[in-house]
């Protein structure tokens, strides 16, 4: 679908749910659409580094996916000609594109590694209303009134599909205490100091009712990086607590996420259970090696003595977990383009480890899927260039067509790791994915 780049915008005194946004525009565009992305910050109060309380695109305008170019350059180009809102996101396989790196693992996904475009529809919240945004030349929805009329016309959801189907461990636990008292001997030898490790859950008979899925995951584990994208036959129902990086005017924000400990059953025990997290030494030893990893990223495209830590060690709570959130800023060089400052720090320290090259060889050496959109990235880029992305965990990816349903979940493994409790904590990062998936799980020995 094609049209100009240049978008006409109507105010309305109305504001609606997002939830409710996705269900009745989703409905509207139908299959023609092609995409759809709600990005939910669910109003979280903890983040003052929010601009939007949520954000909607609909319909693909213009679009760009990773081909055999360049794409960091390529997505440059695109973007400067677009000039436009873009939603999308970094699979973390672009790694093989940034570095000398390969995967063994099968792709069971096909995603482009990378893929952006500029929507037809987007939907904008401010205060007490809404301000829609639409492609002239787009026919049925380059009409703000139009699509303003949908948005208010109640669409009651199709019947979720109810047969059971099964959820397999691609990892079984004898497995998982074996492969990180590997990725240990690695630590005790000096190659690394730290290493992300996932672990897949997976179906190969899912039915689901994507929205329904999403809705009920966003009502478990409601979180500040909430994502809903459909694109084409795949869907991505995330509900992550992280943000990757956020540039606002000149000042780059990164936040990662080490340290997790379970909620308590009153208040009291949570706020000990908090005390605990944030005083627990191998926990603040994960966190601060992540720290000094995001500072060097961010050192390659920052105005000089501009990287800052704002906060170190800070503990939050989330509706499932409490997590240890540190953050760090700078100002980018005007030198450098915007897209730089992903480029240079992505993937994001989280979710690989330290040393960040080393680090990725091990983990496409130990773990048995290729991670795909997992520990990517889906975010927004505004026409005044500024962005904000978040880090895919604690989300369900799935094809329509395959009936292929997949979530993992993962734990930083140090030195002072104990293999069991890491499995534990997989399970913990996992139970909302697999309360609202809706399959029956089941272990499964051995590879796949």
């Amino acid at each position: 679908m094609s049209g100009n780049s240049l978008r006409e915008y109507k105010r309305f005194d109305f504001l609606p749910d997002p939830l409710q946004v996705l269900q009745r525009m989703q409905r509207w565009g139908g299959d023609e659409m092609q995409a759809y992305v709600l990005l939910n910050s669910n109003e979280y109060s903890n983040d003052p580094y929010h601009s939007f309380p949520w954000l909607f695109a609909m319909g693909v305008n213009k679009r760009f996916e990773a081909g055999e170019q360049d794409v960091f350059d390529s997505l440059k180009a695109f973007s400067d000609a677009t000039g436009d809102w873009l939603f999308g996101f970094f699979s973390y396989d672009l790694k093989n594109r940034l570095e000398d790196l390969r995967s063994k693992n099968p792709d069971r996904w096909g995603l482009p590694e990378c893929c952006f475009f500029s929507p037809v529809v987007v939907i904008i919240p401010q205060a007490h209303g809404i301000r829609i945004g639409t492609i002239p030349g787009s026919g049925n929805y380059s009409d703000p009134d139009k699509v303003f009329r949908a948005l208010k016309n109640p669409a009651p959801l199709a019947k979720a599909p109810s047969k059971e189907f099964t959820i397999h461990d691609r990892v079984d636990e004898k497995r998982y205490l074996q492969q990180v008292n590997a990725i240990r001997d690695h630590i005790q030898a000096g190659d690394i100091y730290e290493m992300n490790y996932c672990i897949e859950f997976f179906s190969e008979e899912a039915r689901i009712h994507p929205l329904r899925v999403y809705e009920e995951l966003n009502r478990l584990s409601q979180a500040p990086f909430s994502a809903y994208v459909q694109y084409g036959d795949f869907y991505l129902m995330g509900s992550s607590p992280e943000r990757f990086m956020k540039k606002q005017g000149h000042t780059l924000i990164s936040q990662p996420i080490k340290g997790t400990a379970p909620r308590g059953g009153d208040p009291q025990e949570d706020m000990q259970i908090r005390q605990r997290l944030y005083e627990d030494s191998k926990e603040r030893s994960e966190n601060v090696m992540i720290v000094d990893l995001v500072r060097n990223d961010l050192s390659r495209t920052a105005a000089k003595n501009s990287v800052k830590v704002e906060e170190l060690y800070g503990v939050y709570p989330f509706k499932q977990v409490n997590q240890m959130i540190s953050t760090i800023s700078s100002r980018l060089h005007p030198d450098h383009h915007y897209l730089d400052a992903i480029r240079y720090a992505f993937p994001m320290g989280s979710m690989t480890g330290a040393p960040k090259y080393r680090a990725m060889q091990l983990i496409d050496h130990y773990e048995d899927t290729r991670r795909g959109l997992y520990s990517g990235s889906v975010g927004y880029i505004t026409p005044e260039k500024n962005f904000d992305f978040n880090v895919v965990i604690r989300s369900i990816l799935y094809d329509s067509v395959r009936h292929y349903l997949s979530y993992m979940a993962g734990s930083a493994i140090t030195i002072g790791s104990v293999p069991e409790l890491e499995y534990q904590e997989c399970l913990l990062k996992a139970r909302a994915m697999a309360q609202v998936a809706g399959g029956r799980r089941l272990a499964q020995p051995g590879n796949f």
